[in-house]
């Protein structure tokens, strides 16, 4: 546990102490009361990993989910009372859900479903194994002249029986390890089905079907795991780089290259370079496989704008890229070497594991339509921003929203 300082440190490790000793009931009360002193000192917050360190020691999962709902409700209160105090936290344009989210809130959704952060790591590691394995399927096709394709919407849409191939072990892993969490894949999802708050996995076998149909090396496999709508747990892997992208919430996101073995924190340059505006940046931009309609006209109106001279009333962004792949674009949002990504259209598969990775690393994601900072997995509308200063990001995207004006994507 991180070293607080003076009163609270020596609150904190007397709280820690009595509640080691304590019956259930005691702790949540205990723990109650340490909040709502701390609310009433100096401090603004509690430090994150103060949080979590007295959460570990009370293993107060049944206590606050089930037991107790009164002294639950108490403790979402306290909590609430003291992130509200955070100075970071006022004046502030962006939701919880397009900043790093509070660790109260996250304690009590872990709480709620009975899991600890040793499940997330334990979960972490079981879509790690899964996503190497899974990597070596899409390897062995590599000596195929030509993957079958067999398109799905149009030509641009397709999926090869190692997209189906991959679903199938990862859904059949994943049931067998974690029977109560749900499952939610792209080859198998049926129209209409909701995203629930239960523990679900959210695979992509092959994030980026077409370049791996056509032997482009821009693919990876995506594995999530979300909780209350939120992504808690994300995995990318792309075998054809050995770029293996992970983050479990609260705790960082990471890039490691499995050719060498090297870990690497997120984001690559801790301290971010300048993005005062669309002008400094290199942006991800996709074409999707709709190419006709009111939704075509404007992406090709923004991504023109986006590369258009200010001259002339476009933004002058450095360049754009398609990568062909949405999760690796979140990724090299998270990794810095993209700084933003703008895209409609895309489905919850494609997000959600580079989502966490994203927000572990500092970035943010916002609404590809103007005027929402509270974007939701299941949104199909996204704009990935990197690691910068906050009023930094904040300018970026609403220099973007304003290129749209009031038009918005239609999904």
């Amino acid at each position: 546990m991180q070293r607080t300082q003076g009163p609270l440190r020596s609150s904190l490790n007397r709280t820690v102490r009595s509640l080691s000793q304590s019956s259930a009931f005691s702790q949540t009360f205990l723990y109650r009361n340490f909040l709502h002193s701390y609310r009433l000192s100096t401090h603004s917050h509690i430090h994150q990993q103060s949080q979590l360190a007295l959460y570990n020691t009370l293993q107060i999962r049944p206590i606050v989910a089930s037991i107790y709902p009164t002294q639950k409700t108490i403790l979402v209160r306290e909590m609430s009372t003291s992130q509200k105090t955070n100075p970071e936290n006022e004046g502030s344009d962006f939701s919880t859900r397009s900043t790093p989210s509070s660790t109260p809130d996250f304690i009590l959704d872990l709480a709620k479903h009975d899991l600890t952060e040793t499940d997330l790591k334990n979960a972490h590691d079981l879509l790690v194994d899964i996503a190497m394995d899974g990597g070596k399927m899409m390897l062995e096709a590599e000596h195929e002249f030509l993957i079958i394709a067999a398109t799905k919407n149009n030509t641009s849409d397709v999926v090869t029986k190692y997209d189906k191939q991959i679903e199938a072990m990862v859904e059949n892993r994943t049931r067998a390890a974690y029977p109560r969490f749900g499952f939610l894949g792209e080859e198998t999802f049926k129209h209409g089905t909701k995203l629930a708050d239960s523990p679900t996995f959210v695979c992509d076998p092959i994030d980026g079907t077409l370049n791996f149909s056509k032997g482009v090396p821009n693919c990876a496999i995506s594995l999530g795991l979300t909780l209350n709508k939120k992504t808690v747990v994300g995995v990318v892997y792309n075998p054809f780089r050995g770029d293996l992208y992970t983050a479990i919430k609260n705790q960082g996101s990471f890039l490691t290259k499995t050719m060498t073995g090297t870990k690497i924190k997120l984001p690559m340059q801790p301290v971010p370079p300048p993005m005062p505006d669309l002008n400094a940046c290199l942006v991800a931009v996709e074409w999707g496989n709709q190419r006709s309609g009111p939704n075509w006209a404007l992406r090709t109106d923004v991504h023109n704008k986006l590369l258009t001279s200010k001259t002339e009333g476009g933004a002058m962004c450095k360049s754009v890229r398609s990568n062909g792949s949405a999760a690796l674009d979140f990724c090299y949002v998270a990794q810095g070497i993209l700084d933003v990504f703008w895209e409609g259209g895309v489905w919850i598969w494609d997000v959600c594991a580079g989502w966490i990775i994203l927000e572990e690393a500092g970035g943010i994601v916002a609404s590809a339509n103007p005027g929402d900072w509270d974007p939701t997995l299941e949104g199909r509308l996204y704009f990935a921003v990197r690691n910068a200063k906050r009023e930094e990001q904040k300018a970026v995207v609403e220099e973007l929203w304003n290129i749209m004006g009031d038009r918005k994507f239609q999904y």
